[in-house]
């Protein structure tokens, strides 16, 4: 385990790219089933066809409008080099080409969906059908966009929502298969057959995928980003001898162990360094970091505090973390008299006993 380069937190951005990015996959779920609904003519006394049918219009809008706001708010994160028209133009991107491809295309068929259902009595009948059947095929390729390229692919409760997305399609195809009055029975059951067997392909891509190891580097994420990204969440805890602080400035040796723990329900880990410092520095320093865990065992830093002190009063300093790189942690902190100390600590940790040495300079 290594301290790595990390500047601040995920944006407000990359929380709305995450969030819209999952409830466009789930509109595009609930579009699909309630036209799968629409076209065997299901209705009940409580729900006639032009109340299924308007709610499949408006849901498929819906989720088209908040597949534009997760293309904007990618876009404007700035985290990863993905552009305007990669959103677009499918396999462009500099970033996971084939993955964020995938999510171009999806939004590409999604218009034409739009686009030939307002401009439906001007194609014609057939025209308009044969592009409408065309665009369903934007759920499944949604889906392996959403995997192979969202950063909650690993997390229990996106499972739990691709699962339920996948077995609300099945079961909707399976009706829409069975009431069929018109047709051969060989293509239906053809169409059974690949109805069922595109999401067993996409379950068993995505184990030997994106739910394995070290699929961030497979996926061509750059070099820069996954070693930028790799900091997240860390507790440094420096023990000292009794008594008060020596004057500043001041360099003391320290040495320790590191923990890790989580994921946790929201999906960030936290990371500990507990140790000592020794030269006459008498205090503790004490810092936490929390951030998402990454493929290569890293993690993205969301946010950090900082306390140092002797250790008859560990809180009398608090702060943050301002900078860390390599295996340099910086950080301000500040008492309750408004005075401040900068405080730097290089580390050296053996990733098999996840022990530290180092230093630490407080200024």
């Amino acid at each position: 385990m290594s301290l790595l380069s990390a500047t601040t937190g995920p944006s407000a951005y990359w929380y709305l790219t995450r969030g819209t990015g999952v409830v466009a996959l789930l509109l595009l779920t609930a579009g699909l089933v309630l036209g799968l609904l629409t076209s065997t003519r299901w209705a009940t006394p409580r729900w006639p066809r032009f109340v299924v049918s308007g709610l499949h219009r408006n849901v498929t809008l819906l989720a088209l409008a908040f597949v534009v706001i997760h293309v904007l708010t990618t876009v404007l994160d700035g985290y990863a080099p993905v552009r305007l028209w990669d959103a677009v133009v499918p396999f462009a991107s500099r970033y996971r080409s084939v993955w964020v491809g995938f999510g171009a295309l999806a939004f590409d068929l999604l218009l034409a969906l739009i686009a030939t259902s307002l401009l439906r009595a001007r194609l014609g009948y057939r025209a308009w059908r044969i592009v409408h059947w065309l665009a369903y095929a934007a759920w499944p390729v949604a889906l392996v966009h959403a995997l192979g390229t969202g950063s909650d692919a690993r997390t229990g409760w996106f499972g739990l929502l691709a699962l339920v997305s996948v077995g609300a399609v099945v079961l909707a195809i399976a009706w829409r298969l069975f009431e069929a009055r018109t047709g051969a029975l060989a293509l239906r059951l053809a169409g059974g057959a690949v109805a069922l067997l595109v999401p067993v392909g996409i379950g068993v891509w995505a184990s030997g995928g994106p739910l394995a190891a070290g699929w961030a580097r497979k996926a061509g994420t750059p070099s820069r980003l996954l070693a930028s990204a790799r900091v997240v969440t860390k507790v440094v805890t420096v023990k000292v001898s009794a008594g008060g602080l020596p004057a500043t400035p001041f360099t003391a040796p320290i040495q320790g162990s590191v923990s890790r723990h989580g994921p946790g329900s929201d999906g960030l880990v936290t990371v500990g360094l507990n140790g000592t410092a020794a030269g006459g520095a008498k205090g503790l320093l004490q810092v936490t970091l929390r951030g998402l865990p990454l493929e290569n065992g890293g993690v993205q830093m969301t946010g950090s505090s900082v306390s140092f002190g002797p250790r008859g009063a560990p809180q009398a300093y608090s702060g943050q973390i301002i900078s860390l790189e390599g295996s340099r942690l910086e950080a301000t902190v500040q008492n309750s008299a408004g005075a401040s100390l900068d405080l730097t600590v290089d580390l050296r940790i053996d990733p098999a006993t996840r022990a530290f040495s180092g230093s630490l300079h407080v200024a």
